[in-house]
């Protein structure tokens, strides 16, 4: 087990929600027998991913799941991707799993943000007992989870996410476990890295056709209102933001109302 070197880079994210770890123990144990590990079950189904077809979120769902599968000992596995060193978007295999890591991610505290900050795979068989994390491991302990390996995903020297592998009884996690976890996470890393990339193409694409569309509306109502005024565009523009302000009603909605004005003017001229 590696000691953690103090990182003040992870910052704990403020949208988890505060956890009664108390009432959830029976709860969060499962009966199911630890999976025997399947590596090439694990990484054919990564290979068989349709990363354009999949929401960010099914897509790491499904990563966090064939980790649960892969790694010899695992009960459940969960995958947190980072975004300026704090947890962004969070999955997770099984709900022990996201009842563990938001107990972590409201102390501040755990295996998955020391493996964060440190870029190096933590493992505990015992986290009842382990001193890196003493607030932490009694809570997990008590939940009946016991065993744990943090895996980073590195993608061109930087931390993606963390994959964090949870086991229900002690020292469940062999060396062999935490080699094919490392193997695994390897390949992990690319597939997560492609569909962030394209997950964050689709969603500057979305706001650049929102902004041209909204852009248009504006000029709409510009041109409207300098036929209407012989006003410069500068001070047309000006009227519109006066009357936002005034209102406090949002630009785009103010310009869609001056065109739709004008449509049911001139529909009136027709006839209409």
């Amino acid at each position: 087990m590696h000691e953690p070197d103090p990182d003040s880079r992870f910052t704990v994210p403020e949208f988890i929600e505060p956890v009664n770890d108390f009432a959830m123990g029976p709860a969060a144990r499962s009966p199911e027998p630890a999976a025997p590990g399947d590596l090439a079950a694990g990484l054919a189904g990564l290979a068989g991913l349709s990363i354009g077809r999949l929401s960010l979120q099914d897509l790491l769902t499904r990563v966090a799941q064939f980790a649960a599968q892969a790694i010899p000992g695992a009960h459940g596995a969960g995958l947190t991707l980072l975004k300026w060193n704090r947890p962004d978007v969070v999955v997770f295999s099984a709900p022990f799993v996201q009842r563990v890591d938001t107990i972590q991610y409201r102390l501040g505290e755990g295996p998955c943000i020391t493996a964060a900050s440190t870029k190096r795979t933590m493992r505990s068989g015992a986290l009842e007992a382990d001193h890196r994390w003493p607030r932490f491991g009694p809570r997990a302990g008590r939940l009946g989870v016991h065993s744990v390996l943090s895996l980073p995903l590195i993608s061109d020297g930087t931390v993606l996410g963390v994959m964090n592998v949870y086991a229900h009884r002690k020292n469940a996690f062999t060396d062999h476990a935490e080699h094919t976890g490392q193997e695994f996470t390897r390949s992990a890393a690319a597939t997560v890295q492609s569909a962030h990339t394209l997950a964050k193409t689709r969603h500057l694409t979305m706001h650049l056709h929102k902004a041209i569309t909204t852009r248009g509306v504006i000029d709409q109502a510009i041109g409207i209102l300098i036929s209407g005024t012989g006003d410069t565009p500068e001070k047309a523009f000006d009227r519109i933001r006066s009357r936002s302000q005034t209102t406090n009603t949002k630009v785009t909605e103010i310009a869609a109302g001056i065109i739709d004005e004008a449509v049911r003017r001139a529909r009136r001229r027709d006839g209409h």
